[in-house]
């Protein structure tokens, strides 16, 4: 059972890509290992290169989606 303790939540709503993802890549980095972070984004292209560059660095991701708009991906460190 997964603990929220352990879960962080990162709203990037209105960054564009690449930012989101340096933004993302801050937060991951001062996260401890197994800690999880969901990201919610609006942007279609930072919703598709984020899990890219996530899984290219070592992190696994854990859920990627999206509906009207509105995208989340969640990342294990």
């Amino acid at each position: 059972m997964e603990s929220n303790s352990h879960r962080r939540a990162l709203d990037l709503r209105g960054v564009k890509c690449p930012l989101n993802w340096a933004h993302a890549k801050v937060r991951l980095e001062a996260m401890a290992r197994g800690e999880v972070l969901e990201l919610v984004l609006d942007d279609p292209r930072g919703a598709r290169d984020i899990p890219r560059a996530a899984e290219a660095e070592g992190y696994l991701i854990l859920e990627s989606h999206g509906s009207d708009g509105e995208f989340r991906i969640v990342i294990e460190k």
